[in-house]
């Protein structure tokens, strides 16, 4: 920092001198004197005009006696005193002072007559200092931007990754052959040429990697794929180039790529616009990782949320050889991964981790660290010194549906719809043997919901029964009814169940093949976009008449959840109005109070105060 300040101080210390220059030379009075032939200042010497001579070499300075200064030269070898007395002049009069020349002088001259140039040329030297200061990057276009890291003391190892077990088996495997390659060349052993991490978004791709550079104990390069990609046709391919150049300096070596789906994407698919220069680019990987130099010990380790958009040629053995799948964490990994976050915050004693566990299925490992992180921010603003239970439940509501609408208000009528309808959900499923157990009623309005029932998976589920899948639907449509039995009419706020009970009335007829009247046979296929992912259409193969029966069968599936839905309610009438009455009192009951409140003893019904019907 100081060398560069002083650089820059010297710069501009430079330009000001050489500013300061150009003004005494060309300023008005001060070194613009008028140049005489030698004949001219011997007249005036002979008409008394010429006070005071300066000879200093040839170069005369005449000033006047008007005080006007001029210049003149003389002939080489000529004396002053020769030429005057020469012309009659009478010297007397005239002061003559002969000066010698220093060679000083003269170099000031040259550079005096030099200080254009070298006052432009520092404008421009600063101007290339000031860019490169900047990081701009005109000149090097084709340089890699990988960062490496070589550090002894690594920030993430493997023991700050949980529930992804196979896949850090998995690349154990790869930090062992880079740490003892020996091992394994006893046997005859190909070092991997490439791993590629699948998986969602937020599974811990990126941290695995992390993981990996802090274990192999090697030179590790980090770079974008996106990084890769350039308006200009041939940067990305020359970055290639210059990311492999090092990695071989360094090797054995480990080349970590994110996102590589941003330059490996298929080439010549033709959708989402085709661009030669990632296709370039691509080209250039290719032969980096398996091309005519095999002899080459870096690893490439890419990850990728979408590996159905990969180029074939990219997925092959020989370049990416082994393919880790990051799934969804299930229960034990959803533990492991929270008893990870928590390390070195506070906890109440009475926190349990499992049924935090339990509460969040189908959250990433990334959805849970903001968990803990929500719960820790909640706990602060409560002024306490632990974390416990109540903000755990408090943040998962959070990071599932939003905050709290505190400052939404809703009429008497609104809540009491609402109270119903979410009552209704509950106790639906609490008399469904296949339905998932509830965990937590609440009519508090939390993003676009304006109440909302959690149900407790007493297990991960990778298969479901038709019989899981129409206790769903009776659930799912028990709000709507529950307002139809209660009030005679029905609201908007059951349109997402509604939604939610189509489609998975649909997927069962034409995916899952349940219906008993089509049989065992799937209906459609999905087009989708290449490069996005997203259903455009569905192409039929199937007639108008099977369509037909197709939406039978959809409706008959919902209908028979309705009809299940409201033989409850009606059976249970008492029931419903009680747990609408706490909830209307109370806003929100879970756990342990809402067991008691599903499984005491309802009241008789002309003991329980009913709501009027809609008008």
């Amino acid at each position: 920092m100081g060398s560069r300040w002083f650089r820059n101080s010297f710069i501009y210390l430079l330009i000001i001198v050489a500013v300061v220059a150009i003004f005494a030379m060309f300023w008005p009075g001060r070194g613009g004197a008028e140049e005489v032939d030698i004949s001219q200042v011997v007249r005036m010497a002979k008409t008394g005009e010429v006070r005071k001579i300066v000879v200093t070499g040839n170069n005369l300075t005449v000033t006047r006696s008007s005080g006007e200064t001029v210049k003149s030269t003389k002939e080489a070898g000529t004396s002053v005193f020769e030429l005057l007395g020469n012309a009659g002049v009478d010297v007397s009069g005239i002061e003559i002072r002969i000066k010698e020349s220093s060679g000083f002088g003269n170099v000031f001259g040259v550079l005096i007559n030099f200080l254009p140039l070298i006052f432009f040329g520092a404008i421009l030297l600063f101007m290339m200092r000031q860019a490169q200061g900047t990081n701009s990057q005109t000149m090097s276009f084709g340089r890699s931007r990988a960062r490496m890291f070589v550090s002894t003391k690594p920030a993430v190892t493997f023991a700050d990754v949980a529930g992804v077990e196979e896949a850090k088996a998995e690349l154990q495997e790869v930090v062992e052959f880079l740490k003892y390659p020996e091992r394994f060349m006893a046997l005859g052993a190909r070092i991997p040429r490439g791993v590629l991490l699948v998986g969602p978004p937020g599974t811990g791709k990126t941290l695995l990697g992390r993981a990996v550079a802090g274990e192999a104990g090697v030179p590790f390069f980090s770079i974008s794929g996106s990084e890769f990609v350039e308006m200009f046709v041939g940067v990305g391919a020359s970055r290639v180039r210059d990311l492999f150049d090092q990695a071989k300096r360094n090797a054995p070596c480990i080349v970590f790529v994110d996102e590589i789906d941003a330059v490996g994407r298929h080439r010549g698919a033709g959708l989402g616009g085709g661009h030669d220069e990632r296709e370039q680019t691509l080209n250039q990987i290719l032969v980096e990782m398996d091309g005519f130099d095999t002899s080459t010990n870096v690893i490439v380790l890419a990850a990728t949320n979408r590996p159905d958009i990969l180029d074939p040629a990219l997925l092959r053995p020989g370049r990416f050889d082994r393919r880790v799948v990051l799934d969804q964490p299930d229960i034990a990994g959803r533990l492991a991964i929270l008893k990870v976050h928590i390390k070195g915050k506070p906890m109440e004693p009475e926190t349990s981790l499992e049924t935090v566990a339990k509460e969040t299925p189908g959250f990433s490992g990334a959805d849970l660290a903001n968990l803990v992180n929500e719960a820790a921010i909640l706990a602060a603003r409560r002024g306490k010194k632990t974390i416990g239970m109540s903000e755990f439940a408090e943040s998962v509501d959070k990071v599932m549906m939003g905050p709290e609408r505190k400052s939404r208000v809703i009429s008497q009528r609104e809540k009491e719809i609402v109270a119903y309808h979410e009552a209704g959900h509950a106790l639906v499923a609490n008399k469904l043997p296949h339905a998932d157990p509830v965990h937590k009623v609440s009519i508090v309005a939390r993003g676009m919901a304006g109440g909302y029932t959690r149900y407790l998976p007493t297990e991960d589920r990778h298969l479901w029964h038709k019989s899981q899948l129409q206790d769903m639907l009776a659930a799912t449509l028990g709000g709507r009814v529950a307002e139809e039995v209660t009030f005679g009419d029905v609201s908007t706020g059951a349109s997402d169940d509604l939604e939610r009970a189509t489609q998975i009335a649909r997927a069962m007829v034409t995916r899952h093949g349940m219906s008993e009247k089509l049989g065992p046979r799937t209906f459609g296929r999905k087009e989708e976009l290449v490069f996005l992912g997203r259903e455009i259409s569905e192409q039929r193969d199937y007639g108008d008449r099977v369509a037909e029966e197709i939406d039978d069968e959809v409706h008959a599936l919902i209908m028979q959840a309705h009809t299940t839905a409201n033989e409850i309610l009606t059976a249970h009438r008492a029931k419903l109005v009680q747990i609408s009455r706490y909830l209307m009192q109370h806003e929100t009951v879970e756990g342990e109070d809402l067991l008691k409140l599903l499984t005491s003893e309802a009241p008789a019904l002309d003991e329980v105060a009913q709501p009027a019907p809609a008008s």
